[in-house]
């Protein structure tokens, strides 16, 4: 996911996309603690999208300001 991909979402969209990328990394701890995590590098990715998602979100609202 590109950060072009999230400015063309509308804000809704884009918090929907937020709760769902922050339930997988929940799960993702889960699954790193009890030892049966396949893919580690996805922990890094969700944790950055989560980051880029809400610097979408600040933008818009700073522009709506």
């Amino acid at each position: 996911m590109n950060a072009q991909e999230l400015r063309d979402k509308t804000p809704d969209q884009l918090r929907d996309q937020l709760v769902d990328l922050k339930k997988e990394a929940f799960n993702l701890r889960f699954q790193q603690a009890g030892g049966s995590i396949e893919n580690t590098a996805r922990m890094r990715t969700v944790r950055r999208d989560v980051a880029r998602v809400k610097t979408i979100l600040n933008e818009k609202a700073k522009a709506e300001a």
